[in-house]
């Protein structure tokens, strides 16, 4: 039978409700948290989509949002770049972006460093172009990286 942790579990670490488990959750680094400008918490965005808290966590965990753990009470937090506010929901291409990525093995801090990195070419970051739709721009940029 594995070890039983805490509730809250290890740090670091999420148990999982389904299995028992834990997995990793995201820590942010200085250098990142550098990047991203603005962020937000799970319940904030559950108040701008008018959706449960729980949706959001979804979102988080089907891979559509990358939430991290920061601040003195380690909560979970979004960037804004990622939530269209004035139409209420995630930034379109935002999921599709997400899921190239990872399918080209980078992880949710490369990711978020990569989003929010000036590229010259767009010009602007990759999360600023997907707000200002244009996603295929950016997902094209995604798919020559994993040549």
């Amino acid at each position: 039978m594995p070890p039983r942790f805490p509730r809250r579990g290890r740090p670091g670490f999420r148990l999982s409700v389904r299995d028992g488990t834990l997995n990793p959750v995201t820590e942010i680094d200085a250098k990142i948290d550098a990047l991203v400008p603005a962020w937000l918490t799970l319940p904030d965005i559950a108040e701008m989509l008018d959706v449960e808290v729980t949706r959001v966590r979804q979102l988080v965990k089907d891979g559509q949002l990358i939430a991290v753990r920061r601040g003195e009470n380690r909560a979970l937090h979004v960037p804004a770049a990622f939530i269209d506010g004035a139409e209420q929901k995630v930034v379109k291409g935002l999921a599709g972006t997400l899921t190239l990525l990872r399918d080209d093995g980078f992880t949710d801090e490369e990711m978020l460093e990569w989003l929010f990195t000036p590229d010259e070419s767009l010009p602007g970051t990759p999360a600023q172009a997907l707000s200002e739709n244009r996603g295929t721009e950016v997902k094209r940029r995604a798919q020559a990286l994993a040549v």
